[in-house]
């Protein structure tokens, strides 16, 4: 059985969906962290038969929790201090995104001004349907990469 120490100070991300722990690792730029980060994939989970959980030695305000809840607001974040998870939160659907999605109107005017944000609004939460700020563009990739 792998052993993956206990964490001092930091978060664990669980409950990912199995193979996608290396999207959320790449989405939150946590190879940019100059901290320990642990992946655990396909690890077996009574709830989802398998998960994936990421486990990040720094604190909580480094990370855009926004982007996992845009990813899979399925996601549980567990806040470790001292070595005790304190606080389990749940993440949300965001009502907005900035930079994690690209505009793909070649008419958007993201596609003119190099340095303006990338701004997507949450139009249909039932559906989890995103809009470009901007053009109005519907995001038409999928967010559970």
């Amino acid at each position: 059985m792998l052993n993956v120490g206990a964490l001092q100070e930091g978060y664990v991300l669980d409950h990912i969906k199995a193979g996608k722990a290396m999207t959320i690792y790449h989405d939150l730029k946590l190879d940019k962290l100059n901290c320990t980060v642990a992946i655990i994939k396909n690890a077996q989970s009574n709830k989802m038969g398998k998960k994936d959980i990421i486990k990040v030695e720094c604190p909580i305000d480094q990370v855009n929790l926004d982007i996992v809840g845009f990813i899979d607001h399925n996601i549980t974040v567990n806040i470790i201090k001292d070595g005790e998870i304190v606080e389990k939160r749940k993440v949300r659907i965001p009502k907005q995104i900035v930079n994690v999605i690209r505009c793909k109107n070649p008419r958007c005017i993201t596609s003119i001004e190099q340095g303006l944000d990338h701004v997507f609004v949450l139009a249909d939460e039932e559906k989890e349907i995103y809009r470009c700020k901007y053009c109005e563009e519907k995001y038409r990739g999928h967010r559970n990469k």
